[in-house]
C-alpha cells in the first residue's frame, strides 16, 4: 500500500484536550511524524476539543462520571471524521474504545514514577501528623493513607498549573504530579522529588501516549505505525489487561506497572481500599508473548483475594 501523506493544503488533524500538558503531547505527536516522513509542521493541524473532565473542576471524577470525561468529546469528533487521530495520556483511557475507533500506536513512554511536591518538604515521612495533602487521584490517596492514615486528604482537580497555584497559595503542604508530565512540560524549576515506584506504584499506564485512530483509516495506520515504540506496546498491553481484568475506572484504586527485561515482562499489580485501610499486592513474570495473560492472572489473584465489597465506600 503507497501511503497518501498530508501536506499543507490537506493537513493530518490532530485532536487534543487543551491543558498545557495535552497541547505538549500533541506537539510530540505532530513533531515525530513529521520527521518520521520528513515533513513541514504545516502538514498537521492541531484542534483542541473542549472535554467534560476539564470543564467541570469543583467535584472528583467519580462523581461526574469517571474517566471517559476526558475523552467522550474527542472520540465523538474521532467518529465523526472532524479530526483525523486523537492523542490522549494512557492512564486516562478507559479500556474499551468505542466501536469504530482503535488504539495501537504508543510513544516512547517517559518516566513512570509519581513526584511529591511541596515548597518545603522532600517525602512522605517529611510530614507532620495531621497535615493536609491535595490530591485528586483515588489511587495517591489511598496509597498515602494506607502509609500514613495520620494525614489529612482533600480533593485537587485541575491540570498541573492549576495544582501547583493552589500548593502555593497554601491551601495543602504537598501534592503529587506524575514525573512524566513535568518532564514533558520541562518543569524543572518545580520542587519535585521522584517516588521509587517499590514505595508508590504508579497508575497503570503512567507515562505513556496513546493515539486513537479509526479502525477503517488504514492511510492512518500507516503512518503511524512509523513512530509506534514497540516495548511501550507490550508492557501496557499487559498493565491495561489487568485493568480491564479488575474492571477498574477512576472510582476504583489500582495501580499496575510492567516492566522489560530482555525476552522477560515483570508485572507487579495493587489494589487499595479507598480509604487506604487495606492494601493487597502481587506480581508475575513471563514471556513477553504473554503479557495479556499475566494482567487476566494477576487480577484474578488479587480479586480473589480481596473478595466480595473490598472496593466499597461505605
Amino acid at each position: 500500500m503507497t501511503i497518501r501523506l498530508p501536506d499543507t493544503t490537506t493537513p493530518l488533524k490532530i485532536g487534543t484536550r487543551g491543558s498545557p500538558l495535552a497541547m505538549a503531547q500533541a506537539y510530540e505527536t505532530r513533531t515525530r511524524l513529521a520527521e518520521a516522513f520528513d515533513l513541514p509542521q504545516e502538514a498537521f493541524e492541531i484542534i483542541i476539543i473542549s472535554v467534560t473532565g476539564d470543564a467541570i473542576q469543583d467535584r472528583p471524577l467519580k462523581d461526574i462520571g469517571g474517566k471517559g470525561l476526558f475523552t467522550r468529546e474527542i472520540e465523538e469528533d474521532l467518529l465523526c471524521g472532524k479530526i483525523d487521530i486523537a492523542v490522549h495520556s494512557m492512564k486516562d483511557m478507559p479500556t474499551v474504545q468505542p466501536e469504530g475507533l482503535i488504539l495501537d500506536t504508543y510513544l516512547p513512554r517517559e518516566d513512570v514514577r509519581d513526584a511529591f511536591i511541596s515548597q518545603t518538604l522532600k517525602k512522605i515521612t517529611d510530614l507532620r501528623s495531621g497535615a493536609i495533602v491535595g490530591t485528586s487521584s483515588l489511587r495517591r490517596k489511598a496509597q498515602l493513607l494506607n502509609r500514613r492514615p495520620d494525614l489529612i486528604v482533600v480533593e485537587f482537580r485541575g491540570n498541573v498549573q492549576t495544582r501547583l497555584k493552589k500548593l502555593s497559595n497554601g491551601i495543602a503542604e504537598c501534592t503529587f504530579l506524575a514525573c512524566a508530565g513535568l518532564n514533558r512540560l520541562s518543569m524543572s524549576e518545580v520542587p519535585a522529588t521522584p517516588i521509587d515506584p517499590h514505595d508508590m506504584l504508579p497508575a497503570v499506564a503512567q507515562g505513556a501516549i496513546g493515539i486513537e485512530r479509526r479502525l477503517s483509516d488504514e492511510n492512518t495506520a500507516e503512518l503511524l505505525a512509523a513512530i509506534h515504540d514497540i516495548p511501550t506496546g507490550q508492557v501496557l498491553a499487559a498493565e491495561r489487561q489487568f485493568l480491564a481484568a479488575l474492571d477498574g475506572s477512576c472510582e476504583t484504586p489500582i495501580a499496575g506497572l510492567a516492566t522489560l527485561s530482555g525476552h522477560t515482562l515483570h508485572l507487579k499489580g495493587e489494589v487499595l481500599r479507598p480509604d487506604g485501610s487495606k492494601a493487597l499486592s502481587a506480581t508475575r513474570s513471563g514471556t513477553i508473548s504473554d503479557g495479556i495473560l499475566l494482567g487476566t492472572d494477576l487480577a484474578d489473584e488479587l480479586l480473589k483475594r480481596a473478595g466480595p465489597n473490598f472496593f466499597d465506600w461505605h
